[in-house]
């Protein structure tokens, strides 16, 4: 399609849609007719151009009743940052336009593209054909032409700016105490940059590429494609009721202006604690979960009560002992599968743990190339003893400030943990099939014991 073919199209569509409107005895039909005569309708329009501004920075976004200086700046020319501007839009950019809402069928009749390029494009670029599709009359057909690149030009009156604008003093020199050493900016809006943002947004948050990707993930489905998603996400109506008194391009998306989350990031405690610098993880892990806190006080409370020594209270006693068992391991199945094998090899945050807690905790670990010492201690099996006492003094101690508990006490509670058959020996069998270990279990008798009574019966 030719630039006349294209603009005498735009012209009859116009006069369609206004005709249509009309009854065929309404006497503003041959107006309508005249008006919009190639000839006649361009000449207006390059006369009503004065009244609409191009602009890829504008003022109005600031506030709709400020008045000052609007920018139209191709983002081509703008210096290339490492960070996210209008520069970064290149040659692909839309131009907006701000001005008289009534004049804006002017701007659209210098969008119309031809072979990619737009009327605006072509009549900036001197484009001959452009040129000859406005009038057959050179002369006449550059007074046109520069009639419409106008509105690309700063307004007369150089760079000015109002109460309702925003303006800032900016540094530029080493002494912040001299008027003469601050620039006054006024800070406009990236238009452009905006709409191309709200176009890539609305693309990905309801085109079908993405609703396919989304259903896909509902469903926990495989999917070829990217998902986006935008967490966070505002939107900043411009305009109210009337989007177009902001702008041509803000009209086009009905006031709706994104903006990204710019919150600061929120803290999120890790789903695992790790024993750092610590000799136990009794000593902070354990009794940092919520249930065991709230159990060591329901037992504790029950226990002052003085209840009587009966079946109920033994198994009243036994269903909170249960509950911190349960809480036991699944703190070690946390820490044995969600941190890679060998973690407790890290000396600088893991120096103070307990060995035996390591080979419980990092049951991996013995199957290491180079963990070989690890694995023979792993494989002896005389830690869970150790482990069994380790619980058995936590278990005192948060009961001995207000009760007589000791050593019978203990020996209680460590026989409780070692013989838990459906958690803390079921958590080792699976680990003795993964690692073949031996399929006992010392209760009482640790590493050293075994080893100085082998010593005395060779």
């Amino acid at each position: 399609m030719s630039w006349k073919d294209a603009i005498a199209t735009f012209i009859s569509e116009r006069l369609k849609t206004k005709l249509e409107k009309l009854k065929d005895d309404d006497p503003k039909r041959p107006e309508l007719l005249e008006q919009h005569n190639l000839n006649t309708w361009i000449a207006d329009a390059s006369r009503r151009v004065v009244q609409i501004q191009a602009v890829t920075h504008s003022l109005k976004p600031i506030h709709p009743d400020a008045r000052g200086t609007n920018l139209y700046v191709e983002p081509a020319n703008l210096p290339a940052l490492a960070e996210l501007g209008s520069h970064a839009l290149g040659e692909h950019f839309v131009g907006d336009v701000v001005g008289n809402a009534a004049a804006l069928d002017v701007y659209k009749f210098l969008k119309l593209e031809v072979n990619g390029r737009s009327l605006l494009a072509a009549l900036l670029a001197q484009d001959a054909d452009a040129l000859a599709a406005l009038d057959t009359d050179p002369r006449q057909a550059q007074a046109l032409r520069d009639a419409f690149v106008s509105l690309t030009q700063p307004r007369a009156g150089g760079p000015s700016s109002h109460s309702l604008a925003k303006q800032l003093y900016w540094l530029t020199g080493d002494d912040a105490c001299a008027d003469a050493d601050y620039t006054l900016l006024a800070p406009l809006y990236a238009t452009s940059l905006a709409h191309a943002v709200h176009t890539q947004v609305q693309e990905d948050r309801f085109g079908e590429a993405n609703k396919a990707a989304r259903q896909a993930r509902r469903e926990r489905k495989a999917h070829d494609g990217v998902f986006h998603d935008y967490p966070g996400l505002a939107v900043q109506s411009m305009g109210g009721t009337k989007p177009q008194n902001i702008s041509q391009l803000n009209s086009e998306r009905r006031g709706m202006n994104y903006l990204f989350s710019s919150l600061p990031p929120q803290w999120q405690a890790s789903t695992v604690r790790l024993p750092v610098h610590v000799e136990s993880v009794f000593d902070r892990l354990f009794i940092a979960r919520p249930e065991v806190r709230h159990t060591v006080q329901v037992l504790r409370r029950f226990l002052e009560s003085d209840p009587e020594p009966n079946l109920a209270t033994r198994q009243h006693r036994e269903a909170l002992l249960d509950t911190l068992l349960d809480e036991l391991v699944s703190l070690a199945a946390e820490l044995q599968q969600l941190l890679p094998p060998g973690w407790s090899r890290d000396d600088e945050r893991f120096e103070k743990l307990d060995d035996n807690q390591k080979l419980w905790l990092d049951p991996l670990r013995a199957e290491l190339p180079e963990e070989a010492e690890f694995a023979s201690k792993w494989l002896w099996m005389d830690w869970p003893a150790e482990i069994g006492k380790a619980f058995a003094r936590w278990v005192n101690e948060q009961l001995r400030d207000r009760l007589p508990v000791g050593d019978a006490e203990a020996r209680e509670w460590e026989k409780v943990l070692l013989t838990d058959e459906d958690g803390f020996k079921q958590q080792l069998r699976e680990l003795r099939d993964t690692l073949d270990a031996p399929h006992y279990l010392s209760i009482r008798k640790t590493h050293a014991e075994l080893v100085a009574l082998r010593e005395e019966n060779p």
